[in-house]
């Protein structure tokens, strides 16, 4: 095995460069793009004095939304495709248009003309918008349709003029902070570029003005408390120096207070001008990440403020920052347009905080809360140094020795480690309580360790104990027989055919797991048998083992069609090929996860979509029309909307044209669309969507839809004597609902 560099504790990834999809540096600033979580970057530019935006899924780089809009900013939903949009319109004589959009399903979901310029915003919950305007802070909900901005807090006088650059609440929304930049103009001793934020409480309703540049708010659970303790932290640059500060808030009796941390952050002498621009606090390890102006990384202990690790990053500056889940480190982007994540490595954090930062406690401390590897000799000297003071402590007459009142004490909150079993054995068989150990082993109190446990078996004669045993610890013998440092002992297959001989189907997929975890392309034929013999014995556990993607060289025919007589469909169709395949499984729709569905056509080509989506209306209309609809919504540009006009009309689906048309037509310009809609909205009887389309829409032929009119024997709506092709707007206006 390669030694651990315990030079690097962090892991580095470059996921995109913006300019391979098109969009320029000049788009990539904090006023133009917007990361408002780990699931989507949005850009608004400008092409041929039209604005467009462009939503790329983090997920799916290749996946790049671009549409011309009105508006001047725009922010994603942090989970999910809803577009916030906000921008003057010319219509408008006063204020400034606010929109919100669900891209994916093509519909409105709220607007409004704020009175107040919104200078900053942010989604601060799956269902809340944070605006901040010139004097106060709303909260927007997209909870309903109508409901306007509630004002949460004023600025503080101090903020006037500021640029702001964050907004940050804690879980529970009681404490609140609004980040601000602005030029040290008025005392030039002093750092140039000043950093100012204002903390308020909610529940109190009182706000507090700290000197500082980048802020967050985290919670840790530390030992002996009852009850999380909830943390304020903020770093301030000065002409002076750095700080970063770590606070309390919210104290929680009794608990003893969180002492404050104040510990200098350490800039190099040639960035004069380098201060914090973003900050995050990963909960998992508890570690705070901060970012500089200039490209550097500071991590630092949250609780103890100890610095962990500094270097420079990036050549330009990363301007926006965010939690990254999926390595529970950060990810962020620079002008250059790179997309950028950082996070620690968690194989070598801990040998470097032992080695290079000499820091025991810390590494300890760490590796306890995270659960992360590189201290196990910590872990057994601490045990080898708690367990000799305890043997070595007097016993009470008549009382229980204090090394036995320790192990107590250990098997009532759970099982003991290999150690502790083997410590814990010999104090109790030198005083002859032989009952004890009895009892603790039938609780599985103890770790077994199977290949000693036989040995003694053989050696005392006791072969037919031998079988009762491995019928309990056989798994995780025949385990470490498989994975033997040097090499098999023993054929898989044969360890699979003795399993199997026995109806252990259990075991055998547990020992499989094991066996298999490095997914070697010679592994194929034995992940083919594991998932064969859970589809056909335990589907349960054949769907989560798929949904977990663990193997890719079993035989994947076999498997989809075995998936499929299981009443997996949905892994049916993941690994069918062939589209015959396919098609007579997709129609099927009630057994599969509509938003799965959905997606998965995104892997069909266009005559597979069509195809299917015609199968899906043949087989049942009733039952599949919902879902074909909201298929053909999603994938309208790329299928055409003709194509699935042609659809819906043979099957004489005018309920499917109309609700299809009407997700589409507001985004589009093509007559036929528009037309066709006028069409289904009339023979679905929704008169009131007729007038209104053809009230507001400027994309129809009046003469045509007039022509329809008469043909469908409804000119007596139009009164036809009485008026021109051109003005059939107005008098749809005026007629009878």
């Amino acid at each position: 095995m390669a030694a651990v560099d315990t030079s690097k504790p962090i892991a580095f990834c470059e996921h995109l460069q913006l300019s391979s999809l098109g969009v320029q540096p000049t788009s990539i600033s904090f006023q133009t793009l917007m990361l408002e979580s780990d699931h989507f970057i949005c850009v608004c530019k400008k092409v041929n004095e039209q604005n467009q935006v462009v939503i790329i899924d983090l997920a799916d780089a290749n996946n790049v939304f671009w549409h011309p809009i009105s508006a001047d900013s725009a922010i994603m939903h942090l989970r999910q495709k809803i577009l916030a949009l906000k921008g003057m319109e010319t219509v408008i004589l006063a204020g400034q248009m606010l929109q919100i959009f669900n891209i994916e399903v093509k519909q409105k979901v709220k607007s409004r003309v704020n009175n107040e310029d919104v200078v900053f915003w942010k989604w601060v919950s799956d269902t809340m918008i944070s605006l901040v305007t010139e004097m106060a802070v709303y909260y927007w909900t997209i909870s309903d349709t109508t409901s306007p901005p509630q004002k949460i807090f004023n600025h503080h006088p101090m903020l006037a003029g500021a640029q702001i650059i964050n907004y940050r609440v804690t879980l529970d929304e009681k404490w609140l902070v609004l980040i601000g930049i602005s030029g040290n103009l008025t005392n030039p001793s002093a750092f140039k570029v000043k950093g100012s934020m204002q903390l308020y409480s909610h529940d109190c309703g009182i706000s507090q003005l700290i000197a500082g540049h980048a802020a967050s708010f985290a919670e840790i659970k530390q030992d002996s408390h009852q009850k999380p303790t909830k943390l304020f932290t903020f770093t301030v640059r000065t002409a002076t120096g750095a700080k970063l500060h770590v606070i309390e808030i919210d104290h929680a009796a009794p608990d003893p207070l969180f002492v404050k941390k104040a510990v200098n952050v350490h800039f190099p002498s040639k960035a004069t001008n380098n201060f914090p621009v973003a900050m995050e606090v990963l909960k998992k390890h508890g570690i705070v990440y901060l970012i500089t102006k200039y490209g550097f990384i500071h991590l630092y202990d949250l609780e103890t403020g100890a610095c962990v690790y500094m270097n420079h990053i990036s050549g330009k500056t990363i301007f926006v920052t965010v939690e990254h889940e999926v390595t529970n480190g950060i990810i962020g982007i620079n002008k250059k347009g790179q997309v950028l994540s950082i996070n620690m490595d968690e194989q070598t954090i801990i040998p470097y905080i032992l080695t290079m930062l000499n820091n025991r406690e810390l590494a300890f401390k760490l590796a306890s809360h995270a659960i992360l590897p590189g201290a196990n000799d910590l872990y057994i000297k601490q045990a080898f140094f708690v367990i000799e003071l305890f043997k070595q402590a007097p016993t009470p007459p008549g009382g229980l020795s204090p090394i036995l009142q320790y192990f107590s004490i250990l098997l009532e909150k759970g099982e003991l480690n290999h150690l502790e079993s083997i410590k814990l054995a010999c104090p109790v068989l030198q005083q002859g309580r032989k009952q004890l150990l009895e009892k603790w082993l039938k609780e599985n109190k103890g770790i077994p360790i199977p290949n000693m446990d036989i040995a003694c078996f053989a050696e005392t004669g006791q072969i037919d104990k031998i079988m009762l045993y491995s019928k309990k610890n056989g798994t995780e013998f025949a385990t470490q027989v498989v994975n033997n440092e040097g090499g098999p002992m023993m054929d898989v297959k044969r360890v699979v055919d003795i399993f199997m001989s026995q109806s252990m189907i259990q075991p055998a997929t547990l020992f499989l797991l094991d066996a298999l975890k490095d997914n070697k392309p010679e592994q194929g034929p034995l992940q083919t048998c594991l998932l064969k013999m859970n589809l056909v014995h335990a589907p349960q556990v054949a769907d989560a083992i798929l949904g977990n993607e663990m193997f890719t060289h079993y035989d994947q025919p076999r498997i989809a069609n075995l998936c499929e007589k299981a009443g997996l469909l949905q892994h049916a169709l993941e690994h069918y090929k062939d589209f015959a395949d396919i098609k007579h499984a997709i129609v099927h729709t009630t057994t599969l996860l509509l938003d799965w569905l959905v997606n998965h056509f995104s892997h069909l080509t266009t005559k597979q979509s069509m195809a299917s989506l015609n199968g899906m209306l043949c087989v049942n209309i009733c039952q599949n029309l919902q879902v074909v609809i909201q298929i053909a919504t999603k994938y309208s540009n790329i299928l055409g909307p003709i194509k699935l006009i042609k659809m819906f009309e043979s099957f004489k689906s005018f309920e499917g044209l109309y609700y299809h048309l009407g997700s589409i037509v507001n985004l589009s310009k093509d007559p036929e669309v528009h037309f066709k809609y006028i069409q289904a909205a009339i023979r679905t009887g929704q008169i009131r969507k007729f007038r209104c389309i053809c009230r507001e829409s400027n994309f129809y032929n009046p003469e045509k839809v007039k022509n329809f009119l008469k043909e469908a024997k409804l000119e007596s709506l139009t009164s036809t004597s009485k008026l021109s092709m051109t003005s059939l707007p107005t008098i749809v206006l005026n007629m009878a609902t």
